[in-house]
């Protein structure tokens, strides 16, 4: 599990304030399948919000543990049933150029407008 500064985790804060959860956790709990999404998530991400449906507290603070324990990241956050997650990117994925793609800019973008004519 990563461990973060107070300044590092305040910074983190800040930043997931505007975020919304990206995965759910229901009543179940953990499986592989909610595993691989998180996995997939901090890939893509780096700092993810989760939303657990579990009502009790302690059962939740071992769920978050038990979460950055598998992952390997860091717990930022945990507010009711809201917990932030922060685990960097690896390297590997820094590195590979992403191009975006873009539309033409010679093709007009047609408005609702120009569809009822």
């Amino acid at each position: 599990m990563l461990t973060l500064t107070i300044t590092r985790r305040r910074e983190l804060v800040a930043l997931a304030h505007a975020i919304n959860p990206v995965v759910m956790i229901g009543k179940i709990g953990l499986s592989t399948a909610v595993i691989d999404e998180l996995d997939r998530m901090l890939l893509s991400h780096e700092l993810i919000k989760v939303k657990a449906l579990i009502g009790d507290r302690s059962a939740r603070e071992t769920l978050l543990e038990a979460i950055c324990q598998q992952l390997n990241a860091a717990p930022v956050q945990h507010i009711g049933k809201v917990f932030v997650i922060y685990r960097p990117r690896p390297e590997e994925i820094e590195k590979t150029d992403i191009v975006p793609v873009y539309r033409k800019k010679n093709k007009l973008r047609r408005t609702k407008r120009s569809f009822q004519t």
